[in-house]
């Protein structure tokens, strides 16, 4: 289904599926993190002058995204690895990296929170771009690198010597930039969403994470964290909150846009030239929440 070959199997295909039925049983797609991207992506689709009529969404919360689209006029087609969320919208079930869809089904792609858990993302471009007609749409959100850096620092001081994998490895800007004009798409633009958050509690923060599919879905054999870092790692959290007993933690989101090729796009204008983001341009600058 991809240009590419012999790619790694980093996440468990399996796993995957099982995390991202509970969070969609918990939450619908309508968790904090989902609905910061759904909003935004919106925000970023209303800004395109083009009329769109066929789409497909892919990622937890797509009832929410199909509904704005329909609301549009659009048909939309759902697809996802959860097989609840399949089965509650009429979707389709099926990994990002395996769409079993013709060339050039589509108009608009959107894909939410999902992008960075799949074992082969640049071919998941690849077939994004092949899906799609040409000059057709691409906008996407998920969590990007250095995401959750204050948590992964209290386990890692809590686990010692033993340290393992419980949150997986996300992209950063760049990367995904490369990446979309590697796969062939056109005018690609990434550009970063910087949020500053602060917990009253580990068990929001944790339950954050799940219900955005975020937990441990790593290939091989998973590590459970012993009960004394368990509560050391709970004692790390008081000792790191500040004088209001909040925990500060960061998140950056990435959203990503690109077109499929189309002899008539304009020429992309040269890397660097930019002088402001996207995201100051949409967005401002990072954003505070109390969770």
């Amino acid at each position: 289904m991809t240009d590419t070959v012999n790619v790694p199997e980093v996440f468990d295909r399996r796993r995957r599926r099982i995390v991202r039925d509970r969070a969609y049983g918990r939450c619908k797609g309508a968790d904090f993190f989902s609905q910061l991207m759904v909003e935004e992506i919106l925000e970023r689709l209303d800004v395109v002058k083009r009329t769109f009529h066929r789409a497909l969404v892919i990622g937890l919360p797509a009832a929410h995204i199909g509904t704005e689209l329909q609301a549009r006029g659009m048909r939309v087609i759902f697809a996802d690895s959860s097989a609840r969320l399949a089965q509650a919208l009429g979707g389709v079930i099926c990994d990002d990296d395996r769409l079993p869809f013709a060339d050039h089904s589509f108009d608009l792609i959107i894909n939410v929170g999902s992008l960075d858990t799949i074992n082969d993302l640049p071919g998941a471009l690849v077939l994004i771009r092949r899906l799609l007609i040409p000059d057709g749409l691409m906008l996407a959100a998920l969590v990007g690198a250095e995401s959750f850096s204050s948590l992964k620092s209290v386990i890692m001081k809590a686990e010692g010597d033993r340290v393992s994998a419980h949150i997986h490895p996300q992209i950063d800007v760049r990367t995904a930039g490369d990446l979309m004009a590697r796969a062939g798409l056109t005018l690609p633009v990434a550009d970063s969403d910087l949020l500053r958050l602060n917990y009253s509690s580990l068990e929001r923060l944790i339950a954050d994470i799940r219900d955005l599919g975020g937990s441990n879905i790593m290939s091989g054999k998973l590590t459970s964290l012993r009960r004394e870092v368990n509560n050391d790692i709970r004692s790390l959290f008081r000792d790191h909150s500040g004088p209001d007993a909040k925990f500060a933690e960061s998140v950056t989101l990435l959203y990503l846009c690109a077109w499929a090729p189309h002899p008539d796009q304009p020429k992309p204008a040269r890397r660097g030239s930019g002088q402001v983001s996207l995201s100051t341009t949409l967005s401002g600058d990072s954003r505070r929440f109390d969770n």
